[in-house]
C-alpha cells in the first residue's frame, strides 16, 4: 500500500524516443524513402525503470549529467509527455515551471498575458486581478507591462512565468533550471518565494544546473544517470555521491 504522505508516485516508468538516423537532403527525398521504407529509425531510452515516491512538503532535486533524463521525468510528472511505459500518479495542484514562455502569447502584452496564463492555470479571473500587482511587483517589470513579450528577454519572460506560477501556492511545484535565468537578485527571490511555499506545505520537485543550489534548496534528491535511477535519499548524501563520481 501507498503511503498517504507521498505527493508524487513514479510506478516503473520509463519513456523512450523514436530517432530517425537516416539523413536525406531534401524534403521530398525524405517522403519517397519514407513511402519506400527507407527511412532507418533508432529507439532512444531516455528513461527506463524509473521508480520514485515523493513525500508532501519535500523539495526533491534530481541530479545527473546531461542527457540523464531529468527534464523528461519533470515533462511527464507535469502531464506535458505520457511515459511509455508504468505509471505517475500525482496528488493535488500542478505548478510546472518548465519551458520558458509557455502558456504565452508572444504577440500580447505582459499585462494580457498575465491574465490569459491565468486561464492556462486554471487561476480564477478575480483571483489574477487580486494578485495582479504582486505579479507586476515580483516580476519588477512596471515599465514593460503594456510592451509584446516578444521584445522581452528570456529573463524577463522567465520573472512574469515565476510570478505567475506562484501566484497562489500550489500542491506541487515543477522547476527546471529556471532560477538559473536572470540576474543573481532575482534568483534570490525566487528562491525566497520556494522557501515560502516550503513553509506552506508546498513539495517541489527540480531541476538545476546548480549543485550548489539543490543543495542549498532541496533536503532530498535522486541520481539519474542515462535515463535509470542511481540512488535516491537525503540532499546531502546524494550530492556528495554524484559529485564523486561525475
Amino acid at each position: 500500500m501507498k503511503n498517504t504522505n507521498n505527493a508524487i508516485e513514479i510506478d516503473n516508468v520509463s519513456m523512450a524516443f523514436i530517432m530517425q538516423t537516416e539523413k536525406t537532403e531534401h524534403l521530398k527525398e525524405y517522403f519517397i524513402k519514407r513511402i519506400k521504407g527507407q527511412i532507418a529509425h533508432q529507439k532512444f531510452e531516455a528513461l527506463k525503470d524509473v521508480s520514485l515516491d515523493i513525500q508532501k512538503g519535500d523539495v526533491f532535486g534530481l541530479v545527473g549529467l546531461n542527457g540523464s533524463g531529468k527534464s523528461t521525468l519533470l515533462k511527464m510528472v507535469s502531464g506535458i509527455l505520457a511515459p511509455t511505459s508504468g505509471k505517475i500518479t500525482t496528488h493535488g495542484s500542478v505548478a510546472p515551471l518548465i519551458e520558458l514562455g509557455a502558456g504565452f502569447d508572444m504577440e500580447l502584452t505582459a499585462r494580457e498575458n498575465i491574465f490569459l496564463n491565468g486561464s492556462v492555470l486554471g487561476i480564477p479571473r478575480g483571483t489574477v486581478k487580486e494578485k495582479f500587482d504582486e505579479v507586476v511587483d515580483f516580476s519588477e517589470l512596471h515599465d514593460f507591462l503594456d510592451v509584446p513579450m516578444k521584445n522581452y528577454s528570456s529573463g524577463m519572460v522567465a520573472r512574469i512565468g515565476f510570478a505567475m506560477a506562484t501566484i497562489i501556492k500550489p500542491d506541487i511545484l515543477i522547476v527546471d533550471e529556471i532560477l538559473g535565468v536572470g540576474d543573481f537578485k532575482f534568483q534570490e527571490k525566487c528562491e525566497q518565494r520556494i522557501n515560502y511555499l516550503m513553509s506552506g506545505g508546498t513539495t517541489v520537485l527540480m531541476v538545476s544546473h546548480s549543485i550548489e543550489q539543490i543543495e542549498r534548496l532541496c533536503n532530498k534528491a535522486a541520481w539519474l544517470n542515462k535515463g535509470r535511477l542511481v540512488a535516491t535519499g537525503a540532499v546531502d548524501e546524494i550530492c556528495e555521491m554524484y559529485k564523486s563520481q561525475a
